[in-house]
């Protein structure tokens, strides 16, 4: 049984998508087991309409609510009854809690998984890893995301190892194409920690290592997984979403402009909503937070009841598969060769 805790509060339209999420998903994994954590009388008022297995089901009563306005640690630190606080004490306090999912803050996230769970042994930092569909049907992890602003080369080694990984276990790619986020593809460009990224990324056996890649190349198809500092990553995250939301807006706007775009938007239709549905996060889960001790997902704050229920389905599917041992295995034999 694979029991994960979900923290029912704090995103834009919880409880609500929260529950629906949980509840389809404890419909259609058997093995699933599932800690509701927040207001207990809340939680417990939604889940009288739905039909699911009680007994796979259970509310650990959390009153507060650590917004995205508290600052991160001192809220994980004060905020001792919020519904995240209370979902990190007990996947820290009991061994048979296996993951964590959540759409709250994501600063708390960090700052409760630093704090009260720890880090793989080894493992320098954790890191972000969301993903994104590819023009050619398939996705790219981008690692990290937001969780180091600041990194050296070393990090940056570690996520290539951990987010290869992930591509594998996640995505069943058996070698995962992993590229150097830089401002050219010839070996000697970028910054003295690109260069000197570059060549540890070249001579660690454990990743398939293709070189160099531009922003623009993300969603091509041609690699599986980014490696980047997060403040690079974020921005590459955050404008690769806000262009795609742009172009079908101005999509829709070129079809309604004239009687004839609207024709041929009724003769589409069918194949842009594919599209539409295609990019949307929604169907994709969250970013995992590679290296910490214990599996833990992150779903956008905006996310709907299918977002919740897929970055369930992505917290099982990393523990079925043993992503956190795998890592540190990883991540052992990296120093042996040092």
């Amino acid at each position: 049984m694979i029991k994960i805790i979900v923290d029912a509060f704090g995103g834009d339209h919880s409880p609500e998508v929260n529950v629906k999420g949980v509840v389809r998903a404890l419909c259609e994994t058997k093995d699933l087991y599932v800690v509701l954590s927040g207001d207990q009388e809340k939680l417990q008022a939604l889940l009288a309409g739905e039909t699911y297995d009680k007994d796979r089901l259970e509310i650990l009563h959390a009153p507060d609510v650590i917004s995205c306005n508290d600052k991160p640690t001192e809220a994980i630190r004060t905020k001792k009854e919020s519904s995240m606080s209370k979902a990190f004490e007990l996947l820290r306090s009991d061994a048979s809690m296996n993951a964590l999912v959540t759409i709250g803050s994501t600063g708390a996230l960090l700052a409760g998984a630093v704090l009260r769970v720890g880090r793989i042994k080894g493992v320098k930092r954790p890191a972000f890893c969301p993903v994104v569909p590819t023009a050619k049907g398939g996705f790219v992890g981008i690692c990290d995301s937001g969780a180091n602003v600041d990194c050296d080369p070393l990090y940056l080694q570690q996520f290539a190892i951990m987010g290869s990984l992930y591509m594998q276990k996640n995505f069943g790619i058996a070698k995962p194409r992993v590229a150097l986020l830089n401002v050219g593809v010839e070996e000697e460009k970028g910054d003295a920690l690109r260069k000197e990224t570059y060549q540890l990324l070249k001579n660690t056996p454990s990743i398939n290592f293709v070189g160099n890649m531009e922003s623009r190349d993300l969603i091509r198809g041609d690699i599986d997984l980014v490696v980047c500092d997060g403040f690079s990553g974020n921005v590459l995250v955050k404008s690769t979403e806000g262009a795609c939301m742009e172009l079908m807006k101005m999509l829709k706007k070129t079809f309604m402009s004239s009687l004839k775009s609207k024709i041929g938007a009724l003769l589409l239709k069918k194949d842009v909503y594919k599209l539409k549905d295609y990019m949307d996060y929604n169907k994709y889960g969250g970013a995992v937070l590679l290296g910490s001790a214990k599996t833990i997902v992150k779903g956008h704050g905006s996310s709907n009841d299918e977002a919740v229920y897929h970055c369930i389905l992505q917290a099982y599917t990393l523990e079925k598969t043993k992503l956190c041992a795998s890592i540190g295995e990883e991540i052992a034999n990296l120093a042996t060769q040092a």
